[in-house]
């Protein structure tokens, strides 16, 4: 057994748990940012891993994703069981919800009986004291056999202790990995098959475990089981383990959770209300609203800060190039590259904040979790589970982690139409773009303008995902008249309603908010300097008039193309295409093109609005441009991760045609169609 600290002196943690039990709050609340994310090896699940000081020593803690038992159903589990299995962990910290003890306990269970030092996290025993009720937490140490500790990863209290007890992993180890006792039947089928495994290897470790896993067939442990077993396991036991597992639990509980008050909670009274088979979808759009006008409404007022700091850097360095005597071509490159292009889209910082703000809000309070159940129906009609809207959820805020998100979907079909449509839904880089062409031509009306997006790319990827599912039958009925459309099942857990944590839901932000200054610092950065030597350089080397650079010739060559939405100007071809860096670079190549530093501000509004007038380009121009921009892929990191998550570039390909086409047609429909009533 690994038992001992690494050879780096760290002590290896592995912090498991089912999903919403708090497992990742209590991980923050030890690591705060210092955590690595990665992948675990071969595969695309999400790695979490952070260190830390106790007692001067190192802590390793490794955030194993949510899972409800060590029977490999799914990706997530089969990780979470080859890590607790492996000589890589020393100490596991089970993190279970104290207000839902019942269904915790049975990874519990599982964990002691591979028989690694487990210590017991009773997470959320706040919750429990607000219900009045009690865990005699004394017994259920001792009929388990582990430390119990409790504590509340929301409020910071018991981690203390925990940590010292899993300080001392040495002395930690369960009574026995006996803990349930199963029917004579399954017991002598234990004992026969344990033995037979220390006959073939004495110095096997735990061989109870795996003749539990061997009599469940566990498909996993029988492929690579070295003795042949099937003359004792004559058929699979796995559903009479798995009840007189829960026939321990049920008596455990009742033994352990006093003081249980039949009342009815605070979270079914407002499920009632928010989860309404009527009122739930209206709700969560009108929630979702919200969020949204807010984004656009108060981020624009604090935005105005930044455009200050933005006018006075930018007079601050022309007046420092003048001084240094720096010639015209480096003026330009960092005034009318860097500064208006980077600069610009820092000033949308606060809009972008207040967005990630309020879905961290709407997360941590638990309410984002039941979207999944309120949408489930209208999900199921165009041919998803309702799971699939969390990913478009997700898309709300930024597409990578949304398409990553389609993981957890259970088939093929509907992960690949997921990650179709997911892109329709307006992420934090598109926000730049509505603000500034809503601000520019629709007056009062520019919040509305911009909120349209959000509903008009909300239906069509529901209309995409419904036409999709129409083909998919029509050609299973093609080559099967027998076949069936299936049926998407939905079983899901609904978290208790908290009060979000303000530690994790600025923890959250300021993740999110330090990823999208990165991508200014790095991506818009690039494109930006790339942008600009395009538009300075053409056939005779520099050029002032930017009509004769390389980027002019680009965007002429799509003019006719995007004339029938249009869009039929070299200037607006060029920031579409610069857009497919990030899109927060089609603002950026705007202010580049047309020399405008602050461009979302007042005056820099106003100049842009005037220059693209001169040029024929009105409010229905740029409501087709909003549109272009909301359908069309939305950058280079969301279309590697689309060729990562498919694993097929004939499907990539599909994926980035699909919407490239998808943006023309929809952008062409709008501007001939209003064309003909103005």
């Amino acid at each position: 057994m690994h038992n001992k600290v690494n050879q780096a002196g760290e002590l290896t943690v592995g912090v498991i748990g089912n999903p919403n039990s708090g497992k990742t709050t209590l991980f923050n609340s030890y690591t705060g940012t210092r955590l690595k994310v990665a992948n675990w090896p071969g595969v695309t699940v999400e790695k979490k891993q952070g260190a830390f000081k106790y007692h001067n020593h190192v802590y390793k803690l490794v955030d194993l994703p949510g899972i409800y038992s060590l029977t490999p159903y799914s990706i997530e589990e089969k990780i979470s069981r080859q890590f607790i299995l492996s000589d890589d962990v020393d100490v596991i910290v089970d993190i279970a919800d104290a207000s839902n003890l019942e269904r915790s306990l049975y990874l519990t269970l599982q964990l002691i009986e591979i028989g690694k030092p487990v210590v017991l996290a009773l997470n959320m025993m706040d919750i429990v004291e607000e219900r009045g009720m009690e865990i005699d937490l004394h017994r259920l140490h001792e009929v388990l056999g582990i430390p119990v500790i409790p504590v509340s990863a929301r409020k910071k209290t018991g981690l203390d202790v925990l940590m010292h007890v899993v300080s001392h992993h040495q002395e930690i180890k369960s009574k026995s990995n006996h803990v349930v006792v199963y029917s004579d039947l399954i017991e002598d089928k234990i004992t026969k098959v344990t033995e037979r495994l220390r006959e073939d290897n004495p110095d096997i470790y735990n061989p109870r475990f795996y003749a539990i896993k061997l009599l469940e067939n566990d498909t996993e442990i029988m492929e690579n089981c070295p003795v042949d077993v099937s003359g004792i396991v004559d058929k699979s036991y796995e559903t009479e383990i798995i009840n007189q597992k829960y026939d321990f639990i049920e008596r455990l509980v009742e033994e352990v959770l006093l003081n249980i008050q039949e009342k009815a909670q605070f979270t079914d009274k407002l499920d009632s209300v928010l989860t309404h088979r009527i009122w739930g979808i209206p709700i969560f759009f009108g929630i979702m609203g919200l969020v949204f006008f807010l984004t656009f409404t108060l981020g624009d007022g604090i935005k105005g800060i930044l455009e200050g700091w933005l006018e006075s850097l930018s007079i601050w360095t022309a007046g420092g190039l003048s001084t240094l005597n720096a010639g015209p071509i480096l003026t330009s490159l960092i005034a009318d590259g860097i500064i208006a292009g980077v600069g610009t889209i820092l000033t949308f910082l606060p809009n972008i904040a207040i967005l990630f703000l309020a879905l961290a809000f709407l997360e941590d309070s638990g309410y984002m979790a039941r979207v999944t159940y309120v949408m489930n129906g209208v999900m199921n009609k165009i041919g998803l589970s309702g799971r699939a809207f969390i990913p478009m959820l997700l898309g709300f805020g930024c597409t990578v982690p949304a398409i990553m998100a389609t993981r957890t979907l259970e088939n093929e079909r509907d992960r690949r139409k997921t990650i179709l449509i997911t892109p329709f839904m307006s992420c934090s880089a598109k926000i730049p773009v509505y603000v500034l062409l809503s601000g520019m031509f629709f007056g009062n009306y520019a919040t509305l303008a911009a909120l349209s997006m959000y509903i008009i790319g909300l239906v069509a990827g529901l209309f995409t995902a419904f036409v999709a599912t129409k083909i998919e039958n029509k050609a299973d009925q093609l080559k099967a008249s027998d076949v069936k459309p299936e049926v998407n099942q939905l079983l899901i857990e609904l978290p208790e309603y908290k009060s979000p944590n303000v530690y994790s839901v600025l923890l959250y932000v300021w993740e999110n908010v330090k990823a999208y200054l990165s991508k200014a610092g790095t991506i818009i950065f690039l494109a930006c300097v790339v942008l600009w030597f395009i538009l300075s350089f053409g056939t005779t080397g520099y050029v002032e008039d930017m009509s004769q650079s390389f980027g002019a010739i680009i965007g002429r060559f799509l003019v006719p193309i995007l004339e029938p939405a249009g869009l039929g100007f070299w200037q607006i071809g060029v920031s579409l295409i610069a857009g497919l860096a990030a899109k927060e670079v089609v603002v950026s190549s705007m202010g580049i093109m047309f020399g405008i530093i602050n461009i979302d501000s007042a005056l820099g509004l106003s100049a842009m609005h005037q220059t693209l007038g001169a040029m024929g380009f009105g409010a229905l121009n740029a409501y087709s441009m909003m549109i272009f921009v909301l359908f069309y892929t939305p950058c280079v990191a969301a279309l590697a991760i689309t060729a990562q998550e498919l694993k097929s570039a004939k499907w990539t390909t599909f994926v980035f045609m699909f919407q490239l086409v998808f943006a023309w047609l929809a952008s062409v429909l709008v501007y001939q169609i209003v064309s003909l009533f103005i």
